[in-house]
């Protein structure tokens, strides 16, 4: 049994039957719809280029599937689970994939003398929070990546939009201070005003009071501010528990018949480090280990959502810092064009992290090599400048199990499968598979495999 119908729940699920575990699955989805969608994608809801159906996730063959039943409580001496339609579901092994919520700040004002959020207050995590967004003035609060592609989407669809954040410029965590200038400037180009390095101080109704007394006006206010891991489940059932579900690489809990994916795990990670552990979990269960183990496995790679827009970072925090002992920097820099990267390089010749605005080859490159521990070309400059890719089918090999298009959790395998049937180019693809669909920064290495696929058989 699988308790949470988002992206990790349901690629749990999914991985599950590709790997031929033919026992019973039922997945518990508390959203009332028909279908689970892509949480990544709802920005996208904000400008009109995409609709809910957009966002729909797969359907599950094979899976019973409950929408709109949530696991109220569970019995790990009888192994059962307790849902809300008050029946008892038995299991086996159960997969705790409840998520997280979105977290609000404590702003004076925020929520009303009931606890509740004030009207016109609300953050980013489902369809019913995208729907709340109303009006023509939007105040963000938050310049994390949420934050930062929901401002843009915001603006895109012809919104008055002010982004109000702490630090000196927007994903201030990820990018160093010249990624971070040509970000901020490109931001306010798209019509955003922005408030750095500034915190909220109260919420009136209709007014935002910031820390100098300075006044925005509001519609809506969207926090994008951060989740909180879902465990309340978890700890009623007397699992470990710290910030979130504690787990091990293969997402056991302290219960052997419990696993535990996900936001609501310790450690999280993105939504591609969920995937990971979803892939691990569904290997398990089905009596085939993963060959790899999370922690080993996982580098992390962020690309920022807003069409038109190349920001990347590979690496955790810090990424581009100067590089380990025999390694080198590489620097480029043409800020009248908006472009920019830093690639801290090791001893033999491989990415260990990197920052890249406006070079959307180079970031495509560069995400292929970091993930596959590639060595990079010997002319950096020709890398950066689109000049110097590896040849496709000569270069970095990527595995079939690597997510090629992350928004839609697209692998090269299933982009090979694809062109046997007969999608034979980027758009064919993109029909069979959504690949390149949702944020389109793919969309360079879908042309890639393309061509790797055309040279030879895929």
């Amino acid at each position: 049994m699988i308790v949470g119908g988002g992206p990790v729940g349901h690629r749990v699920a999914e991985r599950l039957r590709h790997h031929g575990h033919a026992g019973p699955v039922t997945l518990l989805d508390a959203e009332p719809g028909p279908a689970s969608y892509h949480r990544v994608l709802l920005p996208s809801l904000l400008d009109g280029s995409l609709t809910p159906a957009d966002l729909r996730l797969p359907d599950l063959p094979g899976v019973g599937v409950r929408h709109g039943v949530s696991a109220a409580g569970v019995d790990r001496r009888r192994r059962q689970v307790r849902t809300t339609e008050h029946d008892r579901i038995p299991y086996d092994t159960l997969v705790l994939a409840t998520g997280a919520r979105p977290h609000l700040p404590p702003v004076p004002g925020l929520r009303d003398a009931a606890g509740r959020p004030l009207d016109g207050v609300t953050g980013l995590r489902s369809l019913a929070d995208a729907a709340r967004v109303r009006g023509a003035e939007v105040v963000v609060l938050g310049g994390g990546p949420l934050g930062v592609e929901t401002a843009a989407a915001l603006r895109r669809g012809g919104r008055n939009v002010t982004l109000v954040h702490p630090g000196p410029y927007p994903l201030d965590d990820r990018l160093d201070a010249e990624a971070g200038a040509l970000l901020t400037r490109r931001l306010a180009g798209l019509g955003i005003g922005l408030e750095l390095g500034r915190v909220a101080a109260e919420v009136l109704p209709g007014k935002l009071v910031l820390d100098d007394e300075w006044l925005l006006g509001w519609d809506t206010l969207l926090c994008c501010t951060g989740v909180r891991p879902r465990t309340r489940l978890a700890e009623a059932a007397g699992l470990a528990v710290r910030t979130g579900v504690l787990v091990d690489a293969e997402g056991r809990t302290s219960d052997p018949a419990i696993r535990a994916v996900g936001d609501c795990t310790e450690p999280a990670g993105s939504l591609a480090a969920g995937w990971e552990q979803a892939e691990a979990v569904a290997r398990s269960l089905a009596g085939r280990p993963a060959p790899y183990g999370l922690d080993a496995r996982h580098r992390p790679v962020f690309r920022l959502r807003v069409p038109g827009l190349t920001v990347g970072a590979l690496g955790g925090a810090g990424a581009g810092d100067d590089a380990d002992a025999g390694g080198e920097v590489v620097t480029y820099r043409d800020p009248a064009r908006g472009r920019y990267a830093r690639l801290a390089v090791d001893a033999a010749g491989r990415l260990s992290s990197a920052v890249v605005v406006g070079l959307p080859h180079a970031l495509a490159v560069l995400s292929q090599l970091y993930g596959t521990g590639a060595p990079l070309p010997e002319s950096r400059l020709a890398l950066l400048l689109g000049r110097a890719a590896p040849r496709p089918g000569r270069g970095p090999d990527l595995p079939p199990e690597a997510v090629v298009c992350r928004c839609n959790n697209v692998t090269k395998a299933a982009l090979a499968t694809a062109w046997r049937a007969g999608a034979h180019d980027p758009g064919a693809l993109a029909e069979a598979t959504r690949a390149t669909t949702g944020c389109g920064t793919c969309a360079e290495e879908i042309r890639g495999l393309c061509r790797e696929f055309a040279e030879g058989t895929p």
